[in-house]
């Protein structure tokens, strides 16, 4: 098999699905239970293989991985649903604001430019 087959690049994209739900609560420690859980406050929603099944990314268990740490601290699965997405906005606008920053300061360092 060739390395550049499609399925070389599935096997590294952290967005596809590739485990199934008992492995992804294997995986993780916990139990099909906290998986549909996590899922009904919309925290992740995997996909569904042909036969219906649920199908989880590698992204998608780190955010259960995470929602887990807080639930295993007692905070309560929907509160701790809330704040991983918002760990995960924060982030985001991070990334972003990061972006804008460089952006911003490679034209003010152009030749040229004037700042006013």
């Amino acid at each position: 098999m060739a390395a550049d087959t499609p399925l070389n690049g599935r096997l590294d994209d952290d967005d596809y699905p590739a485990y199934t739900m008992g492995r992804a609560a294997e995986m993780l420690g916990t139990t099909p239970a906290f998986l549909r859980a996590i899922g009904e406050a919309r925290l992740i929603t995997p996909l569904r293989s042909e036969g219906g099944h649920r199908r989880y990314s590698r992204y998608q268990l780190r955010i259960a991985a995470r929602a887990r740490e807080l639930v295993d601290r007692g905070t309560p699965i929907e509160a701790a649903c809330r704040i991983v997405i918002l760990e995960d906005q924060l982030e985001e606008a991070q990334r972003i604001n990061a972006e804008y920053r460089r952006a911003a300061n490679e034209a003010a360092a152009r030749p040229g430019h004037d700042p006013s």
